[in-house]
């Protein structure tokens, strides 16, 4: 795709190498922290991230992505966005403030309430940060973007490890909130090359507004469908319950959403180029879904496969009962991640409407079934969470299908082949696993059959094509940020 696709590839290149470095990060405190801390901690922090997520959606609502996908973005506009994205933080802050006595009753758990005044500071910081971010994304400066988002990752969590050895209990969690917002903020800042003016009147905004509306909308139901999980544990079950429940999907989302949400960074920009190209357009979302989903079936299986040995090695012998939860939780990232190339092509088209209604659908669906499945626990919810996202798949296709330029059934061939690849490494790692004792040799005879699957499956055509599509996309991202480098000096 000529100077387009070098540069979505360096993009791919850069923000590909911060998301292993995050990846491994998170994962690492994950290990650290969970024989640090107690599970009904780990609840009581699930219970108010689950709120502050509410409140990012709405200190957002969607300026974002709608300064990303504009055409042209004016200082004026910018600067305006920016002391809208702050107002709203600023004001869910205080709103997250006085509400905590409210959530401290919602769960019946009065220990709630000072956790959810200190992590409260997140939303402030996060709205300075909003169009910062924007504004490095609509530059395609990835390599700023990663640097940021890592170092302030990297400072927060060795802040939170040394408070938890100190003996600071659910509080190590705050802090590291709090702080890893903080830092990232300044970074932002400091790599931003422009400065916010006062606001003006007489600046349109109204394209913004209508966006943002729609997608804060949709955005705000697709959060809610996505924790009504842990609404529902934490409200029936307690916090112990819900800290077990949100390690295991800590322990599988982790590395999965450090895949996705990246992607969409890259993809939104070129997508944005593309929309006029109807042929490239469809192109690029078949090849974005393959080069996206393979990686996330590879981990998704392996860990269903290894679920029990890896769940010890991982979280240590404190978190016992969390192996069918990750089992049924790394079902439900694969499937999520097959439909998560729809998103990029209702942000790009301009079809929040659309996206609306197609997440009341989803949402509708999941949550009857997480409530149904509640009559058995947290395993019962991760049950029915992962019926949801396995149904929501072809109903994505096929309403999309319907509304842009994307080839419908070659997703639907590519994402069965990816499902076929699983099964056969989930069942190989299954086998091999339970072949052998011990943790880490367990882990390590399943991940070593899961990966001779792969290997036996690039017998057949077809596998072998797409492992040569997804190395063209690794290729020119190395050739294009050499390449890169090569003009800059």
């Amino acid at each position: 795709m000529g100077d387009l696709g070098s540069a979505a590839a360096r993009g791919a290149a850069v923000t590909f190498a911060a998301q292993l470095a995050r990846v491994a990060l998170q994962m690492g405190s994950i290990v650290v922290l969970a024989r640090l801390l107690a599970p009904e901690q780990y609840g009581l922090m699930a219970m108010v991230l689950v709120f502050v997520g509410v409140g990012e959606v709405f200190r957002d609502f969607g300026l974002s992505t709608a300064a990303v996908r504009a055409a042209t973005v004016t200082h004026a506009q910018r600067s305006n966005l920016f002391w809208i994205n702050l107002g709203i933080g600023a004001a869910l802050g205080v709103t997250l403030v006085v509400a905590a006595p409210l959530i401290g009753l919602l769960f019946d758990e009065p220990d709630v309430v000072p956790v959810a005044r200190g992590v409260a500071a997140v939303l402030l910081l996060n709205g300075l940060a909003t169009q910062y971010r924007a504004d490095l994304v609509r530059q395609m400066r990835f390599g700023a973007l990663a640097a940021a988002d890592v170092g302030a990752q990297c400072v927060a969590i060795g802040a939170a490890v040394g408070a938890a050895w100190a003996g600071a209990g659910v509080w190590a969690l705050v802090l590291q909130q709090v702080l890893q917002a903080f830092v990232l903020l300044c970074m932002l800042v400091g790599t931003g090359r422009w400065r916010p003016a006062w606001p003006r009147r007489g600046v349109p905004m109204r394209e913004f507004w209508h966006f943002g509306w729609n997608l804060v909308a949709s955005q705000l139901l697709g959060y809610l469908g996505n924790n009504i999980d842990s609404l529902v544990i934490g409200w029936r079950l307690g916090p112990a319950p819900l800290g077990l429940y949100d390690r295991g999907y800590k322990l599988v989302m982790t590395p999965v959403s450090q895949v996705r949400a990246p992607s969409t960074t890259v993809a939104l920009p070129v997508l944005a180029r593309l929309r006029d190209e109807p042929a490239r357009f469809a192109a690029f979302v078949s090849r974005g879904q393959l080069a996206l989903a393979y990686p996330v079936m590879l981990g998704a299986a392996l860990l269903v496969g290894t679920a029990a040995p890896a769940s010890l090695l991982l979280l240590g012998p404190g978190w016992s009962g969390v192996e069918p939860v990750v089992r049924l939780l790394a079902t439900s990232a694969l499937m999520q991640t097959l439909a998560y190339v729809g998103y990029w092509v209702y942000l790009t088209c301009g079809l929040t409407p659309q996206l609306l209604r197609f997440t009341v659908v989803t949402i509708a669906v999941k949550v009857v079934l997480v409530l149904v499945g509640s009559q058995w626990g947290v395993v019962g919810v991760a049950a029915g969470f992962t019926l949801a996202h396995t149904l929501e798949w072809p109903l994505s296709i096929a309403w999309l299908s319907r509304l842009a330029p994307i080839d419908g059934r070659g997703l639907a061939r590519g994402a069965i082949r990816v499902l076929v690849l699983g099964g056969a490494v989930a069942g190989a790692a299954h086998v091999a696993s339970g072949l052998v004792d011990g943790p880490w040799l367990a882990t390590l005879a399943g991940v070593g059959a899961g990966l001779g699957a792969v290997a036996s499956m690039l017998v057949v055509p077809r596998y072998r094509a797409d492992a040569r599509d997804v190395a063209e996309v690794l290729r020119r991202a190395v050739v294009g940020r050499s390449r890169g480098r090569g003009r800059s000096r």
